[in-house]
């Protein structure tokens, strides 16, 4: 009742007025980046349970990686299909929709008995994510008027501060309990439900103007090569930041207890620090690109954390967790600038672009943990960022991403 009250008071819900999507939505903003935190929430709790799931099926670890893979293949590949549907055919209620698969599956999850069931339960919440994303991004993007770069940033955070708390509630919630309390996760998908039925009412009355704006700033003068030699750029771009990123996130507490010899405790809190990092790179890159372009928020956030990068390896514990700050904060700030940027690129296929540049990233950060731990097992972990300091160089190729975009 008081999700629906406050809905009523905001105006989720009011018709539309002639100006309506030229002022910034805040309201509809932050009812997206609620969900998305409840949809990446939901989403960790599967890779947050795996050592349950392998003790309790017997799995082996070749079966867990196939749970990955089909977790992240659903999730990632149907991404540009579904995004590229919908810009054809809007539908404004996918978003609940998109939000019960994930349902289904945290109940097929929490009572799953056989390693093909654990699958299946995978796909349907690696179809909940595939939903969420390229839809939910629009609808940012619609609510966002003259700040598609905040709007981008406000949703970006609500998936971090998701992808964080997962973990934890999963320790907190399933470990004492068993499989079995998985199921209790599925409370948050019912939240995410009523949120997101309010959220689509208030896209349908503005999807029909908002495609009209889309098709009307196509004006930036490129031909179709340069789009798709941008488009290209920017998704190396993406490669650099989330493969480095995921060398950052699965591998650094070894790295600490490993080089430094940290206590595990000690370690996780280093973690901590260079997570919080990155929510606050999240929350700047977007407002600071609509401000002084998107284009100079790319050359900063990837070339620009370079020789942080290069850094990092040869220090002492000191500065590594400063530098690990630096450069979580700085590259975070990338991912909102890049997807508006490619927005701006193809700015009738805001789905579309959403859910290449979404799935894209999230298939990188999947392949690159899995790559970087072959390349730790085979030769140590310190390697792995001896190696990865290097990537952010790619940011090179931003010299040749036109500039054309509107401030």
């Amino acid at each position: 009742m008081e999700i629906k009250l406050a809905t009523a008071n905001t105006g989720l819900a009011i018709p539309p007025t002639p100006d309506a999507l030229s002022r910034t939505t805040y309201p509809v903003i932050a009812a997206i980046s609620f969900s998305h935190m409840l949809n990446d929430m939901m989403q960790s709790v599967l890779l947050a349970i795996y050592p349950m799931l392998k003790a309790g099926l017997h799995l082996s670890f070749g079966q867990i990686g196939l749970i990955t893979l089909v977790y992240q293949l659903t999730a990632s590949l149907l991404q540009p299909l579904i995004g590229l549907y919908t810009d054809r055919r809007p539908m404004p209620y996918s978003l609940p929709v998109g939000m019960g698969f994930t349902l289904f599956g945290l109940l097929s999850l929490a009572h799953a008995s056989s390693f093909s069931s654990v699958l299946m339960s995978a796909m349907l919440i690696g179809m909940g994510s595939s939903v969420f994303h390229p839809e939910s991004s629009r609808v940012a993007r619609m609510a966002a008027g003259s700040q598609p770069g905040l709007a981008q940033s406000l949703f970006q955070i609500g998936g971090n501060l998701g992808s964080s708390i997962g973990p934890l509630l999963a320790a907190l919630i399933i470990v004492p309990r068993g499989q079995g309390s998985a199921a209790w996760f599925s409370l948050f998908a019912l939240v995410g439900i009523v949120v997101l039925s309010f959220v689509g009412r208030w896209s349908s009355h503005h999807v029909a103007n908002f495609r009209k704006r889309m098709k009307a700033q196509t004006g930036h003068g490129l031909s179709r090569r340069q789009v798709g030699w941008s488009l290209a750029i920017l998704g190396l771009l993406i490669f650099s930041k989330f493969f480095y990123m995921a060398s950052l996130s699965s591998y650094y507490t070894f790295y600490l207890m490993d080089k430094f010899g940290l206590p595990i405790d000690t370690a996780q809190f280093y973690l901590f620090a260079f997570l919080f990092a990155v929510a606050v790179g999240t929350v700047l890159g977007g407002p600071i690109g609509d401000r002084v372009g998107r284009k100079w928020v790319i050359w900063v956030s990837i070339l620009g954390v370079a020789p942080f990068t290069l850094l990092l390896p040869h220090v002492n514990l000191f500065w590594t967790g400063v530098l690990s700050v630096v450069i979580g904060m700085i590259l975070a700030s990338a991912f909102s600038a890049i997807l508006v940027y490619a927005q701006e690129l193809v700015p009738g296929k805001v789905g579309a672009i959403s859910g290449l540049f979404f799935g894209f990233a999230f298939g990188m950060g999947g392949i690159g943990a899995a790559l970087l731990g072959q390349l730790a097992d085979a030769t140590s972990i310190e390697t792995v960022y001896q190696v990865c300091a290097f990537l952010p160089l790619i940011g090179l190729l931003t010299a040749f991403l036109p500039t054309f975009e509107r401030r």
